[in-house]
Protein backbone atom coordinates (compact mmCIF):
# COMPACT_ATOMS: atom_id res chain seq x y z
CA UNK A 1 0.00 0.00 0.00
CA UNK A 2 3.32 2.15 0.98
CA UNK A 3 4.33 1.93 -2.37
CA UNK A 4 1.10 2.70 -4.64
CA UNK A 5 0.74 6.01 -1.78
CA UNK A 6 4.52 6.81 -3.25
CA UNK A 7 4.19 6.05 -6.85
CA UNK A 8 0.58 8.00 -6.82
CA UNK A 9 2.33 11.03 -5.34
CA UNK A 10 5.50 10.72 -7.35
CA UNK A 11 3.10 11.11 -10.73
CA UNK A 12 1.36 13.85 -9.22
CA UNK A 13 4.14 15.83 -8.62
CA UNK A 14 5.78 14.93 -11.83
CA UNK A 15 3.45 15.84 -13.86
CA UNK A 16 2.57 19.37 -12.12
CA UNK A 17 5.74 20.07 -12.65
CA UNK A 18 6.72 22.37 -16.16
CA UNK A 19 8.72 20.53 -18.52
CA UNK A 20 11.60 22.26 -19.73
CA UNK A 21 12.78 22.67 -23.14
CA UNK A 22 9.32 22.79 -24.17
CA UNK A 23 8.60 25.35 -26.81
CA UNK A 24 5.97 27.91 -25.51
CA UNK A 25 5.12 29.26 -29.01
CA UNK A 26 1.30 30.37 -27.95
CA UNK A 27 2.95 32.64 -25.63
CA UNK A 28 5.51 34.26 -27.69
CA UNK A 29 3.16 34.51 -30.50
CA UNK A 30 1.09 36.65 -28.20
CA UNK A 31 4.49 38.68 -27.49
CA UNK A 32 4.83 39.30 -30.90
CA UNK A 33 1.35 41.11 -31.56
CA UNK A 34 2.20 44.77 -29.53
CA UNK A 35 5.21 45.01 -31.81
CA UNK A 36 3.66 45.55 -35.11
CA UNK A 37 4.07 49.39 -35.29
CA UNK A 38 3.69 51.67 -37.69
CA UNK A 39 0.10 51.45 -38.09
CA UNK A 40 -0.21 47.86 -38.67
CA UNK A 41 -3.92 46.07 -37.53
CA UNK A 42 -2.79 42.57 -35.95
CA UNK A 43 -4.40 39.61 -38.76
CA UNK A 44 -2.97 36.32 -37.27
CA UNK A 45 -0.83 34.72 -34.97
CA UNK A 46 1.85 31.75 -35.75
CA UNK A 47 3.64 29.30 -33.71
CA UNK A 48 7.38 28.25 -34.57
CA UNK A 49 8.00 25.59 -33.46
CA UNK A 50 11.13 23.49 -34.64
CA UNK A 51 10.63 20.53 -31.75
CA UNK A 52 14.15 20.90 -31.25
CA UNK A 53 15.77 21.12 -34.60
CA UNK A 54 13.84 18.02 -36.06
CA UNK A 55 12.34 20.16 -38.73
CA UNK A 56 13.90 22.16 -40.89
CA UNK A 57 11.03 24.66 -41.45
CA UNK A 58 7.39 25.95 -41.04
CA UNK A 59 5.26 26.90 -42.87
CA UNK A 60 1.81 28.62 -43.11
CA UNK A 61 -0.32 30.27 -46.09
CA UNK A 62 -2.25 33.27 -46.06
CA UNK A 63 -3.80 35.18 -49.02
CA UNK A 64 -2.78 38.61 -49.56
CA UNK A 65 -4.39 41.54 -51.28
CA UNK A 66 -3.32 44.06 -53.91
CA UNK A 67 -2.67 46.88 -52.38
CA UNK A 68 -2.06 45.89 -48.90
CA UNK A 69 1.29 46.47 -46.99
CA UNK A 70 2.04 43.24 -44.71
CA UNK A 71 4.83 42.57 -42.17
CA UNK A 72 5.49 39.35 -40.47
CA UNK A 73 7.63 39.97 -37.26
CA UNK A 74 9.32 37.32 -35.01
CA UNK A 75 10.03 36.97 -31.33
CA UNK A 76 12.31 34.40 -30.05
CA UNK A 77 12.59 33.53 -26.31
CA UNK A 78 16.37 34.16 -25.74
CA UNK A 79 18.13 36.53 -29.12
CA UNK A 80 16.23 38.50 -31.16
CA UNK A 81 15.56 36.22 -33.37
CA UNK A 82 17.69 33.11 -32.37
CA UNK A 83 18.44 32.25 -35.52
CA UNK A 84 14.89 32.06 -37.10
CA UNK A 85 14.42 33.50 -40.68
CA UNK A 86 10.92 34.20 -41.96
CA UNK A 87 10.68 33.94 -45.73
CA UNK A 88 7.62 35.20 -47.94
CA UNK A 89 6.93 33.02 -51.20
CA UNK A 90 4.63 34.25 -53.44
CA UNK A 91 1.56 31.47 -55.02
CA UNK A 92 4.15 30.81 -57.71
CA UNK A 93 6.98 29.87 -54.56
CA UNK A 94 9.31 32.89 -55.64
CA UNK A 95 10.75 33.93 -52.57
CA UNK A 96 9.96 37.66 -52.39
CA UNK A 97 10.89 38.84 -49.21
CA UNK A 98 13.36 37.63 -46.28
CA UNK A 99 14.03 38.42 -42.54
CA UNK A 100 17.88 37.65 -43.27
CA UNK A 101 19.81 40.73 -45.50
CA UNK A 102 23.13 40.81 -45.50
CA UNK A 103 23.98 38.10 -43.03
CA UNK A 104 21.93 40.26 -40.73
CA UNK A 105 18.91 38.69 -38.78
CA UNK A 106 16.01 41.39 -38.84
CA UNK A 107 13.34 41.18 -36.71
CA UNK A 108 10.60 41.46 -39.23
CA UNK A 109 9.51 42.36 -42.83
CA UNK A 110 7.36 44.63 -44.65
CA UNK A 111 5.78 43.71 -47.97
CA UNK A 112 3.54 45.38 -49.89
CA UNK A 113 1.49 43.41 -52.20
CA UNK A 114 1.16 43.98 -55.88
CA UNK A 115 -1.04 41.00 -56.87
CA UNK A 116 -4.09 38.88 -54.77
CA UNK A 117 -2.69 35.30 -54.35
CA UNK A 118 -1.84 33.07 -51.81
CA UNK A 119 1.74 33.71 -50.48
CA UNK A 120 3.78 30.99 -47.85
CA UNK A 121 5.01 32.35 -44.80
CA UNK A 122 7.97 30.01 -44.51
CA UNK A 123 10.27 30.21 -40.93
CA UNK A 124 13.55 28.44 -41.26
CA UNK A 125 16.28 27.66 -38.59
CA UNK A 126 20.23 29.23 -38.90
CA UNK A 127 21.77 27.99 -35.82
CA UNK A 128 18.78 28.57 -33.37
CA UNK A 129 19.48 27.37 -29.95
CA UNK A 130 16.05 26.75 -28.88
CA UNK A 131 13.82 26.27 -32.39
CA UNK A 132 11.14 28.14 -30.62
CA UNK A 133 9.60 31.43 -31.57
CA UNK A 134 6.58 33.12 -32.44
CA UNK A 135 5.49 35.11 -34.99
CA UNK A 136 2.45 38.18 -36.08
CA UNK A 137 1.15 39.52 -38.79
CA UNK A 138 -0.15 42.84 -39.44
CA UNK A 139 -1.64 44.56 -42.45
CA UNK A 140 -2.23 48.09 -43.37
CA UNK A 141 -4.10 49.63 -46.43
Amino acid sequence: MKKLVFFVLSVFLLSASDVTGQCNSENLSNQCIPQLAGGFNFLKSYKVDGAGGAKEKVEYSYVFTKGTQYMINICAPTKPTDGIIVSLYDSNRNKVASSKFNGQYLGAIAYPCNATGIYYIQYTFDGSTSYCGGSALGFKR
